[in-house]
């Protein structure tokens, strides 16, 4: 069995290879060849436990289990990082135990890769502004997957801190060759952008349905539990809504918001991404709708990623 840490996770999976997985995931899902992954959430005294199950066939049948720690005080309580966990994968045919994976990097990759997947199908062809709301890690590899996949000319950040929206700034100014500025606010940011990402811990609503440009994409990423929430009911309402997984939309994510403020039902969703990326279903209708793609994670996302990293870790010489 093989351990791979947070390091060999890094060196072994970029943004460009998640992505190609996690679009493979969701296509099989839609096509109705992977089952519907499983999750699990428990509540403790400054975070959440989260444990998400899933099985692909891929060039053989793996399951993986992902048990990751919420833990948003982390930071400046004890210096340690928001998420922590672990992801066991196994042979699905024989039950093997093959690998554990630190999974820090694979849910902020796999994460990322989503949204891009969503961009992808859903952002308007000539989408090139983007507006990051919540500069931490998650924030980078949301700005690097969106830009692996759009041809970007300029991104604004926006933070609480400022400090924080400043360094993210600088940094992926010079990683990725494109101007990103600081941006007073994330209304007028959201106002000025075709494609607006929010990856924060917030757990009350954030965007408004004023807050949206004509035609703009928008991929809401914080809400992973019943507890966050970052889009206003009104938003999803007088939008598209795509969701990765709608069982799991309708509990935690910001779908779930809109449904208990009676403004949305689970009926009201145009599709899951898999049926969009699987051509089953349709996603942007014309280029003056707003779409919201509605990411509360999934197993599905953890397995493509594992199988990824597992996969070329064997490939490399000299390892068995």
């Amino acid at each position: 069995m093989l351990f791979l840490d947070a390091a060999a996770v890094r060196d072994l999976l970029s943004v460009e290879e998640c992505i190609t997985a996690v679009e493979h995931a969701f296509r099989l899902y839609g096509e109705g060849k992977a089952p519907q992954p499983g999750v699990l959430a428990i509540h403790a005294a400054h975070g959440t436990f989260h444990i998400k199950a899933g099985v692909l066939e891929l060039s053989r049948p793996y399951f993986a289990a992902k048990t990751n720690a919420n833990f948003p005080g982390n930071v400046e309580r004890y210096g340690l990082p928001t998420i922590q966990g672990v992801i066991a994968l196994f042979d699905a045919e024989r039950g093997t135990p093959l690998a554990i994976l630190d999974s820090r990097e694979i849910t902020s990759l796999r994460t990322g890769a989503a949204t891009a997947v969503a961009a992808k199908y859903l952002a308007r062809a000539d989408a090139s502004v983007v507006t990051i709301c919540g500069c931490g890690v998650q924030g980078r590899v949301q700005l690097a997957a969106v830009h692996a996949v759009r041809k970007l000319a300029r991104v604004y950040a926006v933070d609480r801190n400022r400090e924080t929206a400043v360094r993210f700034a600088r940094e992926m100014s010079n990683d990725l060759g494109i101007e990103v500025t600081v941006a007073p606010d994330l209304a007028t940011a959201a106002r000025a952008s075709d494609i607006c990402v929010t990856c924060t811990p917030s757990r009350e609503a954030i965007l408004g349905a004023g807050d949206i440009s004509r035609g703009a994409f928008v991929a809401a990423v914080g809400a992973d539990n019943a507890d966050k929430q970052e889009l206003d009911p009104a938003l999803l309402a007088r939008s598209a809504v795509i969701v990765d997984i709608l069982d799991q939309a309708v509990t935690s994510g910001d779908l779930h918001h809109a449904i208990a403020a009676g403004v949305m039902t689970r009926d009201d969703v145009r599709a899951e991404l898999g049926e969009v990326v699987a051509g089953k279903k349709r996603g942007r209708l014309n280029d003056d709708e707003v779409v919201v793609f509605d990411s509360t994670g999934t197993a599905l996302q953890d397995v493509a990623a594992a199988v990824a990293v597992y996969e070329k870790a064997l490939a490399e010489p000299g390892r068995d």
